[in-house]
């Protein structure tokens, strides 16, 4: 089956077995609206000029949260940056959407359950693991020293930017993991928005530390 990057992520994201989240959440947000925004240039659908997301085609790409995302770009009626729209393409429960997604194409599993017998969780298990093994393959070849193709570059880009690798890669090479997502695989644009995402993650750690102190 076709699944967006945001989508692979995501399955890297949690424990086969136990559907556990494998980052935290704020982070893991970020990386996903990152992840659409890369997704849409690595489809020539939006550029830089400047410091500022432009669309280059504004015709859809056929899957629902890349469109619906599109959409937003183009009825922006300010310049805005790639952090800005990391930010704002998370919003709307993003992570929620897509787990469901994957879901209901069999993918994953559903397992609702409470946190403490009080507090509603969920849990994604994985229900067909073949989707993720793909991806993994395509990776561990970027990590043996193959030029990754510009998807495979981003999404380790993505993964790094929120420290997933430790998690779901955790004997790779660290200098090969960071060469391949500090390279230009896919463009300015993309290498852009990997920043962004890497600059809003530190930006809400700062403002918990902050937070924290003033408590």
């Amino acid at each position: 089956m076709s699944v967006t990057i945001a989508e692979e992520l995501l399955l890297l994201a949690h424990s086969e077995e136990a559907g556990k989240q494998l980052v935290d959440s704020t982070s893991l947000n970020l990386a996903l609206g990152g992840a659409l925004l890369a997704e849409l240039a690595l489809g020539e659908r939006i550029d830089l000029e400047g410091r500022h997301v432009v669309v280059k085609d504004p015709t859809p790409l056929g899957d629902g949260e890349l469109d619906r995302a599109l959409a937003r770009i183009v009825e922006e009626t300010k310049p805005r940056k790639p952090d800005w729209w990391v930010n704002k393409l998370h919003a709307g429960k993003l992570r929620d959407r897509l787990l469901t997604r994957l879901a209901d194409a069999g993918v994953l599993t559903e397992q609702q359950g409470k946190v403490l017998g009080i507090f509603p969780s969920k849990r994604w298990p994985e229900a067909d693991g073949t989707v993720e093994a793909g991806v993994r393959e395509r990776i561990a070849s970027a990590l043996g020293g193959s030029d990754p193709d510009p998807r495979t570059a981003v999404l380790v880009a993505v993964m790094h930017a929120v420290k997933l690798e430790r998690k779901a890669f955790p004997g790779a090479d660290k200098k090969r993991i960071k060469e391949i997502a500090e390279g230009e695989w896919a463009g300015a644009a993309v290498a852009r928005t990997i920043a962004s995402i890497q600059a809003a993650i530190m930006a809400g750690a700062v403002a918990a530390v902050v937070a924290a102190g003033a408590s």
